[in-house]
């Protein structure tokens, strides 16, 4: 959802005071919603009720498409799942689950041509909701797709020095082939912030050129310039990773226990976000990282953590579109969490969509969260509320017809 002007200042100035200075007044975490009971200081509306809110056509849409799933395939709805580069056939009995999205995992030779061909079986093989279909499509040494009909794009670093109008011109590019081989969901740009002398350090991001720049004012704009350009092909973005994998040294993919000791809740890494989001016009997810962040929370990594995503991603940047995880099936960092259970807990602290590149862990993960649901009147809620907004993210992108 885009940030007007005057709620992204005040999502700004909310993270720059911090966690401790800016709590609710009622004494509740941050975050937590307000007391009803409390005397608020506004003046009291004048005249007769105002007249409700007409639903939008995307409610209506969203709707709709609720009362044709059962219960297990809403929660489909929640799953992106990996497809193997060299098994992309496996693709159609993932789409008979019901699955919310596949993600193109490894890298596919295939031409573009070709994927459209098997994108759109997919698709046609559709019969509740559109298909998210996801790459990682970032440019440099984190492209997906290099066959026949795909330019090679270079590094972030690189897109980050050409000029606002040729890296516009260059994402569109981008997203128009991403749109022609039938991909609609592309896991980037990288809005993470990798100081300036510590990228060779920077195992996840600045190792790899992932980086748009050193600094918060570098990033911004390039990434926000990246999501509007896609958009304007149709493709949704994806901003990666929350909080920010710019400090960090391990990679989450191949080690466990990332941590970041230093980034604060109005730290560079975490505006850059923010700041982004409020210059975009398109509709971007947010993917989380899966380091921990002790100084915003010490006890649970950033994909498990409600503080970092409801408290700070939701509540304080007003981020209300999807929160997707980053890969909770193969990561070394979040092996020591049993498959299911990663899934029930990156909902339950507030996440939408859950990735997993392997997919022999989305049975179990699927089972977990539809067991928890039954049982968990509370965590249904929950479940309830992240598959209107996984929906609502389709009729978005015109995936509910």
């Amino acid at each position: 959802m885009r940030l007007t002007a005057v709620r992204a200042t005040a999502a700004l100035a909310m993270l720059a005071c911090g966690l401790a200075a800016c709590g609710s007044e009622s004494g509740s975490r941050p975050g937590a919603a307000p007391d009803s009971t409390a005397t608020s200081s506004a003046p009291a509306p004048t005249g007769g009720p105002e007249a409700p809110t007409p639903p939008s056509d995307a409610d209506a849409r969203v709707t709709a498409a609720l009362a044709e799933l059962d219960r297990r395939a809403q929660i489909a709805q929640l799953f992106v799942v990996g497809v193997p580069a060299d098994e992309l056939d496996a693709g159609a009995g993932l789409v008979a689950d019901g699955v919310g999205g596949v993600f193109l995992a490894g890298r596919p030779t295939d031409s573009a041509a070709e994927l459209a061909r098997l994108t759109a079986g997919w698709q046609d093989q559709q019969d509740g909701p559109g298909l998210w279909i996801a790459a990682d499509q970032e440019g440099g040494s984190v492209q997906t797709l290099k066959g026949e009909g795909f330019e090679r794009f270079p590094p972030a670093t690189e897109q980050g020095d050409l000029p606002p109008g040729q890296l516009a011109g260059l994402a569109g590019r981008l997203g128009s082939q991403l749109r022609d081989a039938g991909v609609n969901l592309n896991l980037a740009p990288v809005v993470d912030v990798v100081p300036a002398g510590t990228e060779s350090t920077n195992g996840p991001i600045g190792h790899y050129d992932r980086q748009y720049g050193s600094t918060g004012a570098e990033v911004v704009p390039a990434a926000a310039a990246v999501v509007d350009a896609l958009a304007a092909a149709q493709v949704t973005s994806t901003l990666k990773h929350f909080p920010g994998l710019g400090r960090v040294r391990g990679n989450t993919d191949d080690t466990a226990d990332v941590v970041d000791p230093v980034t604060v809740v109005g730290d560079d890494q975490v505006t850059a976000f923010a700041e982004t989001l409020s210059q975009v016009s398109a509709h971007p997810m947010v993917m989380m990282s899966s380091a921990t962040y002790p100084l915003i929370d010490p006890a649970e990594q950033a994909a498990f953590s409600s503080v970092v995503i409801r408290d700070v991603l939701r509540d304080r940047l007003g981020f209300a579109g999807p929160v997707i995880s980053d890969d909770l099936g193969n990561a070394a960092a979040v092996q020591r969490v049993p498959g299911g259970e990663r899934a029930v807990r990156f909902l339950e602290a507030g996440g939408t969509l859950v990735l997993t590149v392997a997919p022999p862990t989305f049975p179990g993960m699927l089972e977990a969260v539809v067991a928890r649901d039954a049982s968990d009147p509370a965590f249904a809620a929950v479940v309830d509320a992240a598959v209107r907004t996984a929906l609502t993210a389709k009729a978005q992108a015109g995936l509910l017809g």
